[in-house]
């Protein structure tokens, strides 16, 4: 399915419950809908809700999901459970989204609703060195190495193309994992690439003192760079908004500003849920997804020339 282009007219990053309900309340209104992502990178998963509005009893998260995207497929949206790499506007007011297969999906507009959890390696030297060699974004922070050697730690896709990403300035990439769960297509670019990959290894302790000068593996070896950059899952909000100018709040620049609308300082992109602040509840991330899937669609709508339907 490589270089495959699908035409969308909303494109749904994340499939916790934001992204879910955003889908329901778009696809209703007649638009073709895309989710991305895989429900067990949800943080509600694993968790157990009792606090949501006429809920009897508790009940696990990985059941709501899974009912959420059933829900979802019933009114006509596409499922993709695959990790995003990147977005790009595509000149003809649509923005390109690449997936980790290749394919690609032309869109009209875009929700980000992938939350911004941060996995750690909690090891020696990642606390005392955020910000001095440690970092968790590529497109962020790749430019601040250019020309030294750097390492990335990750399983995931995010790992993968972090690692290709970084080929583009760093001279040397080292890409440490214990066992690379990524597609076909971009593993082949991993392997044909001069990254050299330390399969089935874990980062023990990371070394410096004013600044990153090496890490050290499970078997003792030691691999001298001067930047770790830590992508333990998918490629999160905050990478993809770097990228394309998307405002982010000024006390902490951790999350996305939108407006009543769940509309972005972009037109065409919204975000919804975790990514646009606390409090971490579903109840929180549901509102905002049904927000921001019936604004999306009006706006594809308009942009395509579409008249717009009413709702079932």
């Amino acid at each position: 399915m490589t270089g495959e282009e699908l035409e969308f007219d909303v494109v749904i990053l994340g499939s916790g419950p934001a992204g879910l309900q955003a889908a329901v309340h778009a696809a209703r209104t007649h638009v073709r809908v895309a989710v991305l992502g895989k429900i067990q990178s949800s943080s509600l998963f694993r968790a157990h809700i009792e606090n949501y509005c006429c809920m009897s009893s508790p009940i696990a998260g990985e059941d709501v999901l899974n009912q959420g995207r059933e829900q979802a497929r019933r009114f006509g949206a596409a499922m993709f459970e695959q990790d995003v790499l990147g977005i790009e506007e595509a000149g003809d007011g649509r923005f390109r989204v690449s997936m980790e297969s290749g394919q690609v999906l032309l869109t009209w507009t875009v929700i980000l609703s992938m939350g911004i959890s941060r996995n750690k390696l909690n090891v020696p030297g990642e606390k005392e060195l955020l910000g001095k060699g440690v970092s968790y974004c590529v497109d962020c922070d790749a430019n601040f190495f250019r020309n030294q050697p750097v390492a990335v730690v990750g399983d995931g896709s995010a790992a993968a193309s972090g690692a290709l990403t970084l080929l583009l300035t760093a001279s040397e990439v080292y890409l440490i994992c214990k066992d690379q769960d990524v597609s076909e297509h971009l593993g082949y670019q991993v392997e044909s690439s001069r990254i050299e990959v330390h399969r089935g290894r874990k980062v023990k302790e990371i070394l410096g003192s004013t600044g990153v000068e090496g890490l050290v593996l499970d078997n003792g070896e030691r691999l001298e760079v001067n930047g770790v950059f830590i992508e333990l899952g998918a490629k999160g909000a905050i990478e993809l908004a770097s990228r394309l100018g998307i405002a982010l709040d000024s006390e902490t620049m951790r999350y996305i500003v939108t407006n009543k609308k769940q509309e972005t300082n972009i037109p065409g992109l919204y975000a919804a849920g975790d990514i646009c602040g606390p409090p971490w509840q579903m109840a929180k991330a549901v509102g905002e997804g049904c927000v921001a899937g019936l604004e999306a669609a009006t706006y594809a709508r308009q942009k395509s020339g579409k008249l717009v339907k009413p709702t079932r």
